[in-house]
């Protein structure tokens, strides 16, 4: 399931693929999208999301390496997908901040899931879960420690979704009222987040004090009063010894 292949090989239209009852996931292939998937994964998203996308978002996901797009593949056919986005914290909205603490640092990332959907004749075979697993785990690799939150947006009212994502250990992070427009509605959502490589919410007391000691620290203060202190003993130090020896010797006069 690690190797990724690319396909020449499509089908014109989902009407094509059966159900398969219970899937076969040896069967099943995952690579990355590529410029040629844009009517495909179209197909795919109207059939999975109440949400329109507009042509030039399938052409970033398919094409721009900034997405971390990745398709289930069965028979040649896209099946599954699933896009991340990978955001650097001092690019995020101040809304999307709230997610992850900024004591970790303002080259913290943030892998944020705009899209997770299988086709209806193939739910409930663990598609889902194998996409979301492969992003979580290179996410949690060694190259991406600095990576510190997994988070995205649900309707409200889209039951098995968050009944999904809560059995994946994401955890309700906020409300956003009016979040999505469907159909021309104004449909409520609920922010999700996972976080990984030791990342947490923002704002605990460790976090406050973290925040101001690497605010200090970068001005150089404490690294200034530690040599400032280090001098001054270095300085004192023999004078220090010699009280302490006069004391002592004293001491010892008058115990005699």
């Amino acid at each position: 399931m690690d190797t990724f292949n690319w396909y020449q090989e499509r089908s014109s239209t989902l009407q094509q693929i059966k159900p398969l009852g219970s899937c076969d996931l040896s069967n099943l292939q995952l690579r990355f999208l590529c410029p040629q998937d844009i009517n495909e994964v179209n197909a795919l998203c109207v059939d999975c999301f109440p949400v329109e996308y507009p042509r030039s978002w399938y052409e970033d996901i398919t094409s721009n390496p900034k997405f971390y797009s990745l398709a289930a593949v069965h028979k040649s056919v896209i099946v599954g997908i699933i896009v991340a986005e990978i955001k650097l914290y001092i690019k995020l909205s101040p809304k999307e901040r709230e997610v992850v603490s900024p004591s970790a640092g303002k080259f913290t990332q943030v892998g944020y899931i705009l899209s997770l959907g299988v086709i209806k004749a193939y739910r409930r075979n663990g598609i889902a879960s194998l996409l979301l697993n492969n992003l979580v785990s290179h996410l949690t690799s060694a190259e991406s420690q600095n990576c510190k939150a997994i988070f995205l947006h649900v309707l409200s009212s889209n039951s098995s979704a968050i009944s999904f994502y809560e059995r994946k250990h994401f955890r309700l992070h906020s409300f956003h009222p009016y979040y999505y427009m469907i159909n021309g509605i104004n449909k409520d959502g609920f922010a999700y987040v996972l976080y990984i490589n030791g990342g947490h919410q923002q704002w605990m007391i460790f976090d406050i004090l973290k925040y101001i000691y690497t605010t200090v620290c970068e001005f150089g203060v404490v690294r200034w009063t530690i040599n400032k202190a280090r001098k001054a003993t270095r300085r004192f130090w023999p004078r220090i010894r010699r009280i302490a020896s006069q004391n002592t010797s004293t001491i010892m006069i008058d115990c005699s």
